[in-house]
């Protein structure tokens, strides 16, 4: 992520010194979460005076995806894990400390056709010379009646991020898909589930052969074919404990 964004800022300063124009920002990022900021620190270390379009409604929260993020415990310096609000919250400061100018608002509109390039938020209009355009990925979700009470808290988007955690170790855990991403993603957890059930709403995979074989292969992993999520399952104590399943006529 953080080689990504020096390469960004290598860019911009090229883009900055072949520029003329005045009374234009320099820079504007529109995106808060890790690459955005990361982006934002970098350009105002090099006193680019960034401009950072943070969102507010539009895309998800200001953030990115780390703020839905109960502990991230992958990224270096954080030896006992640390969440990811305040992941964030600290490379927000990080960035502002450094002068960053921040605005939670959404970009409605933006001009590259003609330079300066022109941004349009829900509050303001602002020209600049170099735009980054830093607004990630938002997680698909299955729309289940109780999805959004029981994401994080037994719902996850990412097996390499979430995997290995105390919440999912262990334990007997589901994966929704049949292409390559879902079964990398069930192969993964089998290195830390009791065991991993793939659950495909068509007949087959959609996945590559290959992928396929490695699938069939593990004793870890069993597929359910014409199977659908239809809700979450919680108990006595609030907890998810299991996944209410429809079987599909093809």
């Amino acid at each position: 992520m953080m080689a990504d964004s020096s390469q960004v800022m290598v860019m911009v300063k090229h883009e900055y010194r072949q520029s003329s124009y005045a009374g234009v920002e320099n820079l504007v990022i529109i995106g808060s979460g890790p690459a955005g900021y990361t982006a934002a620190i970098y350009a105002a270390r090099a006193n680019l005076k960034p401009l950072v379009f943070e969102g507010y409604q539009i895309g998800g929260v200001p953030g990115g995806q780390l703020m839905t993020t109960t502990e991230v415990e992958n990224f270096p310096g954080f030896p006992d894990g640390i969440t990811g609000p305040d992941l964030m919250d600290r490379m927000r400061r990080q960035a502002e400390r450094w002068g960053a100018e921040l605005f939670q608002e959404d970009v409605e509109s933006i001009d590259v056709r003609n330079h300066p390039f022109t941004i349009r938020s829900s509050e303001r209009e602002v020209k600049c010379h170099t735009l980054i355009v830093a607004t990630g990925a938002t997680a698909k979700r299955l729309r289940l009646p109780r999805e959004d009470e029981f994401w994080s808290r037994g719902i996850s988007a990412c097996a390499i991020c979430d995997g290995a955690s105390p919440l999912f170790k262990g334990q007997v855990l589901a994966v929704v898909g049949g292409g390559d991403t879902a079964t990398e993603e069930a192969l993964y957890l089998t290195k830390y589930a009791r065991h991993v059930h793939l659950l495909v709403r068509r007949n087959q995979l959609r996945a590559s052969k290959a992928m396929q074989d490695r699938v069939f292969n593990n004793p870890n992993l069993t597929v359910h074919f014409n199977t659908e999520a239809a809700d979450v399952v919680s108990n006595s104590k609030g907890q998810m404990s299991g996944i209410l399943l429809n079987a599909l006529q093809h």
